[in-house]
């Protein structure tokens, strides 16, 4: 399992079209990771649905701080690696460190990405 990590909020100034383009960003790179054989998981998937249900009323307010990256960060705990994307991102940046920090893989493309070996070719 891979936690896809990489900007959010950063650069966009909370403008909507901006966030869903990063996750698209983020989304595109988990398509290319189950392509190839990999569980890629986003924060985000997880974490905007439960702020929409919590009544979040922007990016930033105090039901985005006790959600956001608290749900990336118990998440990371069950991945395997992380794979950082993008541009700059506090966030993304802190889930690479405590990757690292956990022992796990990080990779810095889709490239770096070991490919899946099927079962039966073991």
């Amino acid at each position: 399992m891979i936690l896809v990590a990489g900007p959010y909020r950063s650069g966009t100034g909370d403008d909507p079209r901006k966030l869903e383009a990063n996750v698209r960003a983020m989304n595109e790179a988990a398509l290319v990771l189950f392509r190839a054989g990999h569980l890629p998981v986003t924060g985000e998937a997880l974490a905007l649905p439960l702020l929409e249900t919590a009544g979040s009323a922007r990016p930033g307010d105090a039901l985005f701080q006790e959600v956001f990256h608290p749900v990336a960060e118990r998440l990371l705990s069950r991945c395997d690696a992380v794979l950082r994307i993008g541009g700059p991102s506090e966030g993304a940046d802190m889930m690479v460190a405590q990757a690292r920090a956990q022992g796990k893989d990080v990779y810095g493309s889709l490239a770096a990405v070991p490919a899946v070996v099927p079962a039966a070719a073991r």
